[in-house]
């Protein structure tokens, strides 16, 4: 692979929560430092939906001398005022390019059937998802041409004002017209329903002439979360007060650390461009000693985060303050590895460090 990659989310917003509610720039710059010299990063895509946070991150990570995949993100818009959005994202991008021409890559949109209102029944990304009609609309592929003619309109806006490459973070059900892309991209999650044919799915994205691209790949941190693929993380049970990790699970870092690995070794046999794992850190899943609100159990993160960046996002954790006399996290808690970082890295952090030193 040519691009060695993490995401790095920035803060996204789903229903109203952001997933990094505090944001620090001295902070972020030294884990950016951590991504290019302990993971051995060459590259980074950097989510989130308040622009000012893309720049901010987006300059850094290109001063440390890291290619940068500019992901601008506004979930659960309407088409029009989506692309509104994506059209001032690319100023910013064009911004970054002008004084790093050949380092940023922009992308218009992620999974944007499931993020975006209008291409599938549902006012929420929730809805959508448990829609009753959702397998049907999907199998009928009702929801590509509505995706194609905004991707059309959104890389239109885009080359306007941005002269670098661009991309789209796809999902495996949408079939996109990459001809007007530079890169192909896919999320693609390995579950129980694919594994078997994992790397014939991975083939057709080869198909389009361009160099591919896995914008997000990862896994969740308890055994057997590397058959559950993209819905791993849908193991916090939220009908009880407090909300807790589902009976039965058992944390297993090891587990994440070896998917991870496998699906590296996937991505460079079949020739993938660039890899982008998913995620470095999400602050509002933190870790616990208790298995029973153990959150970091349904992340992605290659660092389990202690509770002290939870920020105005402990409000969302209402139910727990009121059935607890405490919340359960350490808010205290600092790395051992990184006495200056609110977080430890798991073995999956360590495992991919390994894969992408050797490449290096």
């Amino acid at each position: 692979m040519r691009r060695r990659g993490v995401c790095y989310d920035a803060g996204r917003v789903l229903e109203g929560l952001n997933w990094r509610p505090v944001f620090d720039a001295a902070e972020i710059h030294r884990e950016l430092q951590i991504i290019r010299d302990e993971l051995h990063c060459n590259a980074v895509r950097i989510c989130g939906r308040d622009l000012d946070r893309l720049e901010v991150a987006g300059r850094d990570a290109l001063a440390q001398g890291l290619e940068v995949w500019l992901s601008p993100e506004l979930w659960n818009e309407s088409p029009d005022d989506t692309l509104a959005y994506v059209a001032d994202a690319a100023r910013v991008a064009a911004a970054l390019h002008d004084r790093w021409p050949g380092r940023v890559v922009f992308s218009v949109g992620s999974e944007l059937s499931l993020f975006m209102r209008g291409i599938l029944e549902g006012d929420s990304f929730p809805e959508r998802i448990e829609h009753p009609g959702f397998i049907e609309h999907i199998r009928a592929g009702a929801h590509n041409a509505p995706l194609n003619e905004f991707l059309r309109r959104a890389a239109e806006a885009v080359r306007a004002v941005f002269a670098g490459p661009l991309t789209y973070a796809s999902v495996i059900f949408e079939s996109v017209d990459w001809s007007r892309f530079d890169f192909v991209a896919v999320d693609l999650y390995r579950d129980a329903d694919i594994r078997d044919r994992y790397e014939h799915v991975l083939r057709r994205y080869f198909t389009h002439g361009r160099p591919v691209a896995i914008a997000e790949f990862g896994c969740c941190t308890y055994r057997g979360a590397e058959h559950a693929g993209g819905m791993g993380w849908a193991v916090i049970d939220d009908t009880t007060t407090p909300p807790h990790i589902k009976d039965g699970l058992i944390r297993d870092e090891q587990t994440q650390a070896a998917e991870l690995t496998d699906l590296l070794g996937i991505y460079d046999r079949a020739g993938v461009d660039a890899a982008f794992v998913y995620v470095f850190s999400t602050p509002i899943n933190a870790y616990c000693d208790d298995p029973r609100y153990d959150f970091d159990m349904a992340n992605y993160a290659l660092v389990k985060s202690y509770g002290n960046r939870l920020g105005d996002a402990a409000t969302a954790y209402a139910p727990l303050a009121a059935a607890l006399p405490l919340l359960p996290w350490d808010t205290t808690r600092s790395g051992v590895t990184y006495p200056d970082m609110p977080w430890e890295p798991k073995q999956a952090f360590h495992a991919v460090a390994r894969y992408f030193a050797a490449q290096s």
